[in-house]
């Protein structure tokens, strides 16, 4: 969400999920699509049976490779390289639309005085990507109008996250793709709801609505509209609060939703900082491994045992209705929210989610116009701003809401950890198709599909340890050490391991850095420096 919101004043994606299939151009750059996002991708592809061209830029052989006319190989870590390159080629070769960047942008000289750095044969040095598929990616970009990009956590879990999506952005904007229908900026949301959050002001410096908390009339607004007096003062992001923690200045939290022992980077960082804690509520629906934490573990219902809303990736408030009554103690959030608000001295009495987002409506202009009884059928992609718009399909068709887009000069940085003579393999890591994040494994059925980890190791480095198909192996990094049965395949380059951090038997934050981005302050999941070797078998017992 930063860095769009930095760029175009807005972070959310551009455009519509239906307008996928007819794109003529896809440019997917860090997303395994078609497993973590199965619909979307299920789109993407029946764009390319239809003739799409597809530029794929991911360092795996993801199933999208097999319906793309360019895969581009990338070094991991290598992302704003390749986009500058790309940027680069587009300039020079006169393919820019010279009319958006005058009228829609600001910032073009300071973008080119980096840019123009990052030639053909540099940016094909550092990324590993040949120069004539830099060439040819760039064509096919800058000259399909109905182009698209498509990015996920591949992009965004480095040191340099919010920078690529800038960059992105960039790219966008030179060539005159966004604004308009079929053409624009779409990330992928990693949660169902998670740009619903982000819209409720579910960020450290922003209030509801993305009004920054630091200006003193958005504050206002909302003590006028709660009765209550506000904080002015931006908040901590999850590293700065186990880092305070562990400094002795955070004493309590409240994790509702969220397992950060095995989702978090560098488990033994963030397990060494919720155990330090003096106080720790877990609100979710299963005993998850950071509420065996927890001094108070609070019940919740699940999406099909509460009513309200989720706000989806393309912007689009659906609604969310009860089918069944919620097991034992288990209550809905805001039923829990409320009256844990209540006993602590403010008091809220609201008697349906709907009367909630009736509060919401007033306070968030791009949800004025959205009512539940308007939400009955398939639900409106905000800024809907009276009662009587249709929704918006795609966004910034005539102007920015920050005015002009910003062209921002980003340079290449190299990822926090590199690898070295002791810690060769590069790991990297995401989704499967058959899980979810964590919880998932709840499922008998999705849990028979994949009962395991297997990490993926090229053919040279399993022959290098003398490792087989579904053998284990034990991978270690600066931070821990972690055992896990692999599956050879060529999917992976040598020198690289991919895995998974669904598995807690193989939890693979054991390994990952924590180095993070400076702004958005997402850690850098996607490449950290990992040493393999064949795990021995365990000890027979002596009779």
């Amino acid at each position: 969400m930063a860095g769009l919101a930095i760029s175009f004043g807005s972070g959310a994606m551009t455009n519509s999920i239906s307008e996928v299939g007819f794109y003529d151009a896809l440019f997917i750059i860090g997303s395994n699509t078609t497993e973590a996002h199965p619909i979307i991708g299920g789109k993407m592809k029946r764009a390319a049976r239809r003739g799409a061209r597809v530029i794929v830029a991911d360092p795996r052989h993801i199933e999208l490779v097999d319906y793309a006319e360019l895969w581009l190989r990338l070094k991991p870590g290598t992302d704003m390289a390749l986009i500058n390159g790309l940027i680069n080629i587009i300039i020079n070769e006169g393919w820019a639309d010279q009319g958006f960047i005058e009228e829609r942008c600001e910032g073009y000289d300071a973008m080119w005085k980096v840019v123009k750095e990052y030639t053909p044969a540099v940016v094909s040095e550092i990324t590993g990507i040949p120069e004539d598929k830099l060439f040819a990616a760039a064509d096919i970009y800058a000259h399909t109008p109905r182009a698209g990009i498509f990015y996920t956590l591949g992009i965004t879990e480095h040191t340099t996250g919010t920078a690529n999506v800038m960059n992105l952005a960039n790219l966008a904007m030179v060539t005159g793709h966004v604004g308009v229908e079929h053409a624009g900026v779409n990330p992928l949301r990693g949660q169902n709801n998670v740009q619903g959050a982000c819209d409720m002001g579910a960020l450290p410096n922003l209030l509801p609505g993305y009004m920054n908390v630091n200006a003193q009339e958005n504050v206002a607004r909302f003590e006028k509209a709660w009765g209550v007096e506000l904080r002015d003062q931006s908040g901590l992001r999850i590293p700065e609060m186990f880092d305070s923690v562990l400094d002795g200045g955070l004493k309590a939290m409240y994790i509702m939703g969220e397992d950060p022992i095995l989702t978090d980077p560098d488990t033994n960082h963030s397990r060494n900082a919720i155990g330090a804690l003096e106080f720790l509520v877990v609100q979710d629906i299963f005993m998850t491994e950071t509420a065996k934490y927890a001094d108070v573990v609070l019940p919740a219902a699940l999406y099909a045992e509460k009513d309200g809303t989720f706000t989806n990736t393309e912007r689009r408030v659906q609604r969310v209705r009860k089918a069944v009554e919620p097991p034992g103690e288990c209550r809905a959030d805001w039923e829990i929210i409320c009256d844990l608000s209540t006993r602590m001295g403010y008091e809220m009495k609201y008697g349906s989610p709907e009367e909630i987002f009736e509060e919401i409506r007033p306070l968030i202009s791009a949800y004025a116009g959205i009512t539940y009884d308007r939400l009955e059928a398939v639900g409106l992609q905000w800024p809907c701003p009276d009662i009587s718009h249709p929704g918006t399909p795609y966004l910034h068709e005539n102007c920015f809401p920050r005015g002009k887009g910003l062209l921002q000069g980003l340079k290449h940085e190299a990822p926090a950890e590199l690898t070295n003579d002791e810690y060769p393999i590069l790991l990297t890591t995401g989704r499967m198709l058959y899980h979810y994040n964590v919880s998932t494994r709840q499922s008998g059925v999705l849990e028979s599909l994949r009962p395991y980890e297997l990490a993926e190791i090229n053919p040279e480095d399993a022959a290098a340890i003398g490792v087989s198909e579904e053998e284990e192996i034990r991978i270690s990094s600066r931070r821990g050490s972690v055992v896990s049965r692999v599956t050879v395949t060529d999917k992976v380059p040598p020198g690289i391991l991919f895995m998974t951090f669904h598995y807690w038997e193989s939890a693979v934050n054991e390994l990952t850095n924590s180095a993070y981005d400076p702004i958005s302050k997402t850690a850098e999941y996607k490449v950290c420096a990992v040493k393999i070797e064949k795990a021995r078998a365990p000890a027979k017992k002596q009779m």
